[in-house]
């Protein structure tokens, strides 16, 4: 079977070489073109290196090709896989540094909050552009498989202005389905150790699941195992389990309260919500230093940055390295890998997908992006009805919607008003600041962004006027409540290598995030 896979934002090494090599343990893919596109020639070189060599240390017949014109890469695609940030690491600085100083503390910054309608800002108008490329230049009803975050707001932009059928990948609902498999494990196990003979382990295939709302604010509406359905009894596992109860916080309290677990890590939950992040000396309370997910000040901003820096002196001795092995490896949990192969030879595959909600979802509006289940096989990607969301669940997820729908608009037309609109109604923008600062800070974003934000060009002198006049808002520095700083490149290798071996052992979920 002869395809052509198109990458965007294909210098995120780690991810591209994740799903290359998920695709190739496909046997009817062993001959597809996997075609790269980056706008960082480094970076696309190092990649296109990586994976020739492996192909060819695997006798494979597949083949790389790259360029930096998209256009060209686009050309004949069958599907197209976006895992691009627009910016980099530079503008990435931006959505977390800007909003510190006016009292707005980020841990991702890259889905809603200041930092995430303001990616949004840069990410929608070059959606736009790979969209006319792909209806120009792709196979008819090509396919894009969009990585890239604010996810639901990319997602919304191509199916709804760009006209381009797209799905919306992420991997919340594996990492969270994962936590609940052992928390279930520690209640039905009571005292007993893993090494006791009647110990029962709880795998994911044993628990099944229905997981519903948008993306990284997904609820785990029913989990059934042995035939019984688990909601009710998260709370008590939550509580007891050791590690989580430390490391989950913001998550257990929404559990408590609302009466359902949210996919999404405490760190990135913290920030889409009012409560847990409006006062710097309590936020402290709610997250867990040990990793960044669980709540650092712009953790991932910090291991983004060391990932890079990683790369940059690493990618040697990877080069170096024995060559990745086709028989040894370990698939991941990625979608991406088997929607296509659904798609492409039938094989019946359910997963969680991004998907325009047209009446999935009753009490969430038609036109926006929720996360629900699918399933793909050769008649395409099938959604079934959910029906209504518990009703509380439902209104935290509306209001997030309101925003993104407002920001999506913002992007597509270059409105500095609606744009400001979409920064007020935003949960944690609305909790800290007053409307003139929150006017002010999107001013001072929209300057300090404007080589990446063209559809803003005509406003921005005026902007920039405006900002000179008026007395300075912001009051803080880039500190934060709970920042930390990059660590060196031999601390980094050592991490990465830990992780390595924790999800060689099968002690951690197999999922590749997309690098900066």
């Amino acid at each position: 079977m002869s395809l052509k896979i198109a990458f965007i934002g294909a210098g995120s090494i780690g991810f591209t070489r994740t799903l290359v090599h998920d695709l190739l343990t496909v046997p009817e893919f062993r001959e597809t073109e996997f075609a790269l596109h980056d706008i960082n020639k480094r970076n696309l070189d190092m990649i296109v290196k990586l994976l020739e060599r492996d192909l060819k240390a695997n006798n494979l017949a597949a083949k790389v090709t790259s360029s930096l014109d998209r256009r060209e890469v686009l050309t004949d695609a069958d599907y197209i896989i976006n895992s691009a940030r627009v910016g980099g690491i530079d503008a990435f600085q931006l959505d977390i540094d800007i909003p510190l100083t006016y009292g707005i503390d980020q841990c991702v910054g890259d889905t809603l909050c200041a930092g995430g309608i303001m990616y949004g800002q840069r990410g929608i108008p070059c959606v736009l552009d790979w969209c006319e490329d792909i209806n120009e230049l792709s196979k008819p009803n090509a396919l894009m498989l969009s990585y890239g975050n604010p996810n639901a707001m990319l997602t919304w932009a191509a199916n709804h202005y760009g006209d381009v059928p797209t799905i919306g990948l992420c991997h919340g609902v594996q990492g969270g389905h994962w936590q609940i498999c052992k928390v279930i494990e520690l209640l039905i196990n009571k005292n007993r150790k893993p090494d006791h003979k009647d110990y029962e382990v709880v795998n994911m295939s044993d628990v099944d699941i229905i997981c519903a709302g948008i993306n990284h604010q997904t609820w785990y509406t029913q989990v059934v195992y042995k035939g019984e359905d688990w909601c009710s009894r998260l709370l008590e596992g939550f509580e007891k389990h050791p590690d989580y109860s430390q490391t989950e916080k913001v998550r257990i309290d929404i559990l408590r309260r609302f009466g359902y677990y949210s996919t999404e890590s405490n760190g990135h939950l913290s920030e889409y919500l009012p409560w847990y992040r409006k006062r710097p000396e309590e936020i402290a309370s709610w997250i867990d230093m040990r990793s960044w997910i669980l709540g650092e000040t712009g953790g991932y901003l910090r291991v983004t940055t060391e990932g890079r820096n990683w790369f940059e002196t690493e990618f040697p001795k990877l080069l170096a390295d024995k060559a990745w092995s086709l028989a040894d490896h370990k698939r991941s949990q990625e979608h991406g890998s088997y929607i296509i192969e659904g798609l492409e030879t039938g094989r019946r595959y359910r997963g969680h997908f991004n998907v325009v909600n047209d009446g999935c979802i009753t009490n969430l509006a038609d036109d926006c992006i929720v996360e629900v289940p699918g399933y793909v096989d050769g008649n395409g990607i099938s959604i079934p009805k959910v029906g209504e969301l518990p009703h509380a669940c439902a209104a935290i997820c509306s209001q997030s919607v309101n925003v993104q729908r407002l920001a999506v608009e913002a992007a597509v037309y270059g409105d500095v008003f609606t744009l400001k609109q979409a920064m007020m109604l935003d949960p944690l923008v609305g909790a800290v600041c007053t409307t003139p600062e929150i006017s002010q800070m999107t001013d001072a974003m929209l300057v300090a962004q404007a080589k990446w934000l063209p559809q803003y060009k005509p406003e921005l002198a005026k902007i920039r006027r405006s900002l000179a006049k008026e007395p300075k808002l912001a009051r803080f520095d880039t500190t934060g409540a709970c920042r930390k700083a990059a660590a060196d490149v031999k601390t980094v290798a050592k991490r990465n290598a830990a992780t390595a071996a924790k999800r060689k052992s099968g002690k951690a979920l197999n999922i590749a995030e997309p690098e900066g």
